[in-house]
C-alpha cells in the first residue's frame, strides 16, 4: 500500500486499517456500514468498491479474507499501527520523554537548592512541592492546548494533500465519493484529537510529577547524608536507564549518542536553574 491517498480503494484502506486497529476481525458487511456511518449517509459506498480496496490489500499481504472476515496480518497490524500514530499521535514519545526530563530537571534543581540554602524540613517540602505542582500543570496546559492545535493544523494539511491527490480522479462518482469520504474520516479524526491530547497531557504531567518527586521525597525523608547520594542516585537512574533507553529505542540512535546529549542538556539546565535562582 502506498502512502499517497490517489484512487478511492486508498481512502477505503485507511479507513480498514482504522477500524481493524483494535479489534481482531470485522465483518465485510459491517465494514461497509461502518464507512458509510462515517460519512454520515452523504454518500454510499458500493459493495463493490469494497471489495475492490479489499482485493488491493489481500495482495498487498495487509489482510486475510476468510468467509465474510477481515482479518489484519501481522504488517496489516503494523501498518494500521502507523496510520494511527500518524494521525492520533497515539504513541505519546514526546509526553513521555518531556515528563521525564521536566521532572528530573525540577528534583535535582529542588534538591540542590534546598542543600545549598540549608532549607528546613518545611520550607524545603513547600517549595518543592509548589515548584513540582506547577511544572506538572504547566506541562498538562501545554500540552494540552498545544497538542490541539498541532494536531489540528496537521491533519488539515495531511487532509489537504490527500484531496488534492484524489482530485485528479477522473472519473466524477469516484473523485466525489473519495472527496466526501475523507473529509467525514477527517471530521471524526478531529473530535478523536482532542481525546488523544488530553491522555497525552495527563501522561506528561503525572510523568513530570513522578520523575521529580521520587528524589525530592528521598532527600526530604532520609537522614543525612545519605538523602543526597539517594536523591541523586534516583535522578541518574531516571536519566540514564529511563529517559535514555527510552529515546534510544523511540528514535533508533545509538544509546551512547543519546546519554551525551541529555547529560548536555540537564548540565545547562540544571547550572543555568542555579544561577538565576542565586541571583533571584
Amino acid at each position: 500500500m502506498s502512502f499517497e491517498i490517489q484512487e478511492l480503494p486508498d481512502v477505503i484502506k485507511v479507513v480498514t486499517l482504522l477500524s481493524l486497529v483494535k479489534r481482531a476481525k470485522i465483518q465485510k458487511g459491517q465494514l461497509r456500514k461502518r464507512i458509510n456511518r462515517i460519512c454520515a449517509q452523504k454518500i454510499c459506498i458500493e459493495m463493490a468498491d469494497l471489495e475492490e480496496a479489499l482485493n488491493e490489500m489481500i495482495s498487498e499481504g495487509l489482510i486475510t479474507y476468510a468467509g465474510d472476515a477481515v482479518q489484519l496480518t501481522p504488517q496489516g497490524q503494523r501498518l494500521a499501527k502507523e496510520w494511527e500514530n500518524l494521525l492520533l499521535k497515539k504513541d505519546p514519545i514526546i509526553e513521555v520523554v518531556a515528563g521525564l526530563v521536566d521532572g528530573s530537571i525540577t528534583g535535582l534543581v529542588v534538591v540542590l537548592s534546598a542543600l545549598i540554602a540549608g532549607l528546613a524540613f518545611k520550607a524545603a517540602a513547600f517549595a518543592a512541592l509548589l515548584t513540582l505542582t506547577a511544572v506538572a500543570i504547566t506541562n498538562f496546559s501545554s500540552f494540552f492546548l498545544g497538542g490541539v492545535t498541532e494536531d489540528l493544523a496537521d491533519m488539515q494539511t495531511l487532509q489537504t494533500l490527500m484531496g488534492f491527490s484524489l482530485s485528479d480522479i477522473p472519473d466524477k462518482d469516484r473523485r466525489e465519493k473519495s472527496l466526501k469520504l475523507l473529509m467525514s474520516l477527517f471530521a471524526i479524526l478531529h473530535k478523536e484529537a482532542s481525546l488523544a491530547n488530553l491522555y497525552a497531557a495527563i501522561i506528561c504531567s503525572i510523568t513530570t510529577f513522578l520523575a521529580g518527586s521520587m528524589p525530592i521525597l528521598a532527600y526530604l525523608f532520609l537522614p543525612e547524608p545519605i538523602n543526597v547520594i539517594i536523591a541523586l542516585g534516583i535522578v541518574g537512574t531516571i536519566v540514564g536507564v529511563f529517559l535514555v533507553r527510552y529515546r534510544s529505542k523511540k528514535a533508533r540512535v545509538n544509546w551512547k549518542i543519546i546519554l551525551l546529549e541529555t547529560l548536555v542538556i540537564f548540565a545547562i539546565a540544571t547550572i543555568a536553574s542555579l544561577i538565576l535562582g542565586g541571583i533571584a
